[in-house]
């Protein structure tokens, strides 16, 4: 039975979970920061759930959309529907109930969220196409990742607030960096398969804007702290954010693709720092 799930498994990219946590951080980090001390469990447990369910959507979206582009480039040419493995009619049934899962936890988390889940929808579903079209995909993945951002805080307040709108572009800026590193990645097949990315269009001043993208992410996200009445602790950690994001622009190597992953999937333990800042934020 396994080797027959095997290809489902990773066109949903289970096996690589950074991707799910870079996409809950921002989910956790509004419940927290707009809660009255600490954090409900079960909007946490909620949001996790449909992290998973809306990560593996997104994967399977794209794969569909790039499976041509995917057989060009040495990483991607053995996902499952690039492959051969799956045909899109197949991939196209599970995406279908993975989404009718994640619409069951929207609603589970209020209508005002199943509101804001769908707005989303129109981000989702024309990311994959950006690449094609813009030098700047990495920045609408920030648009479209971060989404979360304003999701949580209606969650908990039923409303969307300046605090979190700040939190949502200080993310935008964090997924601005962090993807360019990732991006480096594949910069020499994207050239030759004609797809854009900023790795490609910021090449040598790749760390100079990582750089600057970090430290207005870090500046939004004080503010939102600001805005929404956070204690001490929160701008501490902040300062040790801002650490080791700096430590990600010195250490990358971004001519080596193994170093760019590394560096990359760091910021999802980064994710439990911030997280437990934004909780003392709102408890002490």
């Amino acid at each position: 039975m396994q080797p027959a799930l095997s290809p489902y498994l990773r066109l949903m990219r289970l096996h690589q979970p950074t991707g799910i946590w870079l996409l809950l951080w921002p989910c956790w980090w509004s419940v927290a920061l707009a809660s009255h001390g600490w954090p409900s469990l079960k909007l946490l447990a909620l949001f996790a759930l449909g992290a998973v369910l809306m990560r593996s959507a997104g994967c399977i979206m794209n794969d569909i959309a790039d499976r041509e582009f995917d057989r060009q480039v040495e990483r991607t040419r053995s996902r499952p529907l690039a492959s051969g493995e799956l045909s899109v009619r197949q991939a196209a049934a599970l995406l279908t109930l993975l989404l009718a899962a994640a619409a069951a936890v929207a609603l589970a988390l209020g209508w005002v969220v199943v509101l804001w889940a769908a707005l989303s929808l129109p981000l989702v579903v024309s990311y994959p196409f950006m690449k094609r079209i813009s030098w700047w995909p990495q920045l609408f993945l920030g648009f479209t990742f971060n989404w979360g951002a304003l999701m949580g805080w209606a969650a908990v307040r039923g409303t969307v607030g300046l605090p979190t709108i700040l939190l949502y572009i200080g993310c935008i800026f964090w997924t601005l960096g962090y993807d360019t590193i990732y991006a480096h990645q594949d910069k020499l097949d994207d050239a030759r398969a004609g797809v854009k990315s900023t790795a490609l269009r910021l090449g040598n001043n790749t760390k100079r804007a990582v750089g600057c993208f970090y430290l207005l992410a870090v500046i939004f996200w004080a503010a939102a702290g600001l805005a929404a009445g956070s204690g001490l602790w929160l701008f501490i950690i902040l300062l040790l954010a801002e650490l080791q994001l700096g430590w990600q622009i010195c250490a990358v190597d971004l001519d080596d693709p193994a170093s760019c992953r590394r560096i990359f999937i760091s910021n999802a333990r980064l994710g439990w720092l911030l997280f437990a800042g934004f909780v003392a934020g709102s408890v002490f």
